[in-house]
């Protein structure tokens, strides 16, 4: 003799309700993710297109694909070389962010393991510094930079984002560092060792995730930065920014040339980021959960 199966037990309704709305919030976040890609893929899809395809209102997604404005980019028909400006945008933020990195790591360590007195004072500080709009401070640097002959100098640069950069490293780095043990500090230095042995062999290695996500957003930050390249820099020390910003000229628009180059100096950022993107996560999840 069999028994017939039983049917399904029903979810009570509170569970049918959690299950609907994470249902609806995962719908969400990727209608979100998908959003803020499109724009990405619609600028490389362009990248590929001709300018007379890629000026058509509206625009025509099926059109031959070409790699036309690449080599246009990189002077294939004898324009400009990209080159130049390539080279002084990871000069100046690869400089800039190892300097951070140096000057941040110890200001860190005095205000979360060996905290100063007023740290948090000091903390608001650093933050501060950010409130001040960029344009209100380009006189004066400019005014700096010309009577000191430092003009379209690629280490006026390097300067300018490191002192940019380091209230934002040492604000992040402070949380960072707040979670090393102090008991393996203690017992370094009961070995005998002195700080810089402690910073560089103790301290770095495990707080490596946030220092990793710290010197990725500064790199970012000093990659993308356009406003004091564009106006303290000329030819020699003229940043990729600075070069794309050539695209737009009297004669028109080029925007086949324009994703093509985009696409060009994003590569450096988006390959850092997926370089580092498991430290990047650890780093920002740093002090979360206590």
């Amino acid at each position: 003799m069999t028994t017939a199966a039983l049917p399904p037990h029903p979810l009570p309704p509170a569970a049918r309700r959690a299950r609907r709305r994470s249902a609806a919030l995962g719908l969400l976040a990727w209608a979100a993710g998908i959003g803020f890609c499109l724009p990405v893929l619609w600028m490389l899809l362009t990248s590929f297109h001709s300018e007379a395809d890629a000026a058509t209102n509206p625009p025509s997604v099926a059109a031959s694909l070409t790699l036309d404005g690449y080599r246009s980019f990189f002077g294939g028909a004898g324009g400009p070389t990209p080159w130049p400006p390539l080279v002084n945008s990871l000069t100046a933020s690869v400089f800039s962010t190892v300097l951070v990195l140096v000057l941040a790591l110890p200001a860190a360590y005095a205000l979360s393991i060996r905290p100063v007195h007023k740290w948090t004072d000091v903390m608001f500080f650093f933050l501060s510094t950010k409130m001040l709009p960029v344009v209100a401070g380009l006189l004066p640097v400019y005014l700096f930079a010309k009577n000191a002959g430092m003009l379209d100098n690629i280490w006026l640069l390097v300067l300018l984002y490191t002192s940019m950069n380091l209230p934002i490293a040492v604000w992040m780095m402070q949380s960072f560092l707040a979670d090393v043990p102090v008991s393996i500090i203690e017992a370094a230095q009961v070995d005998g060792a002195r700080l810089p042995t402690v910073l560089a062999r103790v301290v770095a290695p495990v707080a490596g995730p946030g220092i990793a996500a710290t010197a990725l957003i500064c790199f970012i930050f000093s990659w993308n930065e356009l406003l004091f390249a564009r106006v303290l820099t000329g030819v020699v020390a003229q940043t990729a920014p600075v070069y794309l910003t050539g695209f737009v000229t009297s004669q028109g628009l080029f925007l086949a040339q324009l994703c093509a180059a985009s696409v060009v100096v994003s590569l450096p950022v988006l390959t850092a980021g997926y370089a580092a993107q498991d430290k990047l996560v650890q780093g920002l999840s740093l002090g979360a959960v206590k």
